[in-house]
């Protein structure tokens, strides 16, 4: 019998023009597309000079979003902006965002088309893993790795084991993909799946929408893994059509596809989940927390910024006001985004609630700036990790979470459910 493949296995097979890769087996691919940021980016393109060729290998594949420290909130930030900005003017690139047009990173890359099913995508960012909620293979490198696939076009890569993850049953009032993701972490470990592939599959993954898709591979990196990924049906057909600038390809495993790990999990079981500091595996059901006082919420990021994020907060801040001893901070994934909510009313609504609106940013999520946690401060937050100093002074506290929960938690001055108001 011929062996199967997984749909990971298919794509490095096909990106490398091999017809069979197994796990374990070095190979060199072909990417789609390479992203870097403003953080990343110099490093990448100090790299590039140093091998000596006068052109990355593709004007309408290097991609870069400044949007880690921008608008720039100092001298040192504001010289890493102009040097990706004056290398994509030289090398003519398509795809550079500038403020005011941009978004965060992995929000922006797959809204404007860029990515698409079936590519294979690094990024010099760990959460470049976000695609594979369109059936993407995508992941992380170093700057080094990145500049190497600038020049080139290839990368190379160890072909990972998958971790088949089965999500089935329905969802309880509150529950998202970011609760479905943090309940999986909280179950395997931040180690639980280094370096394999983690196959999102279900009868509830079948109706999640496309949003808590990426949400849900967006974290993929936070438990170990090489890559998450979500194989492409009709929901990412509605989403990618007309949308992707190139043609695109979906996969799936085969049925005889090899697994070194196969997790089931019935949705009905599965609360509201919140990360307690300094790890995303440290999770507790929404029942178990009790008096958990916060100084700060924050909504958004490229985990959790996306239009329904936006309305999902506003419809639980409609009518109410943030508690006197919190502050809200949204900031939504792009630049559209923004606009929309602002079209719909949920800006309005979370303003006049006592929440305030950031441009699109990477800045809280990594305490860099717009949102910086003082000495034993706590703030609940949509984002994706929690570690020591994540989000400021090493002596605060993340706890990550819904932005239901997070909405609600506003109010009311400590982590709580919706249900509680």
């Amino acid at each position: 019998m011929i062996r199967g493949m997984t749909i990971t296995e298919k794509i490095l097979a096909a990106h490398a023009g091999l017809d069979e890769v197994k796990p374990g087996d070095l190979i060199t691919a072909k990417v789609d597309i390479t992203l870097a940021n403003d953080i990343t980016g110099p490093v990448a393109i100090n790299e590039f000079r140093k091998i000596g060729v006068k052109k990355v290998f593709d004007k309408e594949r290097v991609v870069f979003v400044p949007d880690h420290f921008t608008p720039n909130k100092d001298i040192k930030s504001a010289q890493n902006a102009k040097l990706i900005r004056e290398f994509a003017k030289e090398q003519e690139l398509r795809h550079y965002f500038e403020v005011g047009r941009l978004g965060i990173e992995h929000t922006l890359l797959p809204d404007q088309g860029i990515v698409g099913p079936g590519d294979l995508v690094i990024g010099a960012d760990s959460h470049t893993c976000t695609y594979g909620a369109i059936g993407a293979f995508s992941t992380g490198v170093g700057s080094t790795d990145l500049a190497c696939a600038m020049a080139s076009g290839e990368t190379w890569f160890k072909v990972p084991e998958t971790i088949k993850v089965i999500f089935n049953g329905k969802l309880n009032k509150w529950v998202s993909g970011k609760d479905l993701i943090l309940h999986l972490i909280g179950d395997i470990g931040v180690d639980g799946a280094l370096y394999k592939s983690l196959e999102i599959t279900g009868s509830a993954i079948d109706e999640l929408s496309i949003d808590g898709r990426f949400t849900i591979c967006n974290m993929a990196i936070e438990a170990g893994a090489k890559n998450g990924i979500i194989p492409p049906d009709k929901i990412t057909e509605s989403y990618v059509n007309n949308r992707c600038l190139r043609p695109y390809k979906f996969y799936s495993s085969d049925e005889n596809a090899e697994y070194s790990r196969i997790i089931e999990y019935n949705t009905e079981h599965i609360e509201p989940t919140v990360a307690f500091p300094h790890l995303p595996e440290n999770t507790r059901p929404i029942s178990q927390i009790e008096n958990i006082k916060i100084d700060q919420a924050v909504i958004g990021s490229c985990t959790n910024g996306r239009l329904p994020d936006l309305k999902e907060a506003a419809e639980i801040l409609d009518g109410r006001k943030v508690h006197p001893d919190v502050r809200l901070i949204v900031f939504p994934g792009t630049q559209e985004i923004y606009l929309e909510a602002m079209k719909l009313g949920y800006a309005e609504i979370i303003v006049k609630a006592g929440g305030v609106f950031s441009t699109p940013t990477c800045g809280p999520c990594l305490g860099g700036h717009m949102g910086i946690l003082a000495e034993g401060e706590r703030a609940i937050s949509t984002t994706n990790r929690n570690f020591v100093g994540r989000m400021g002074h090493p002596k605060s506290e993340v706890y990550l979470s819904n932005p239901a929960i997070a909405a609600a938690s506003a109010i009311l001055g400590r982590i709580a459910s919706p249900d509680e108001l």
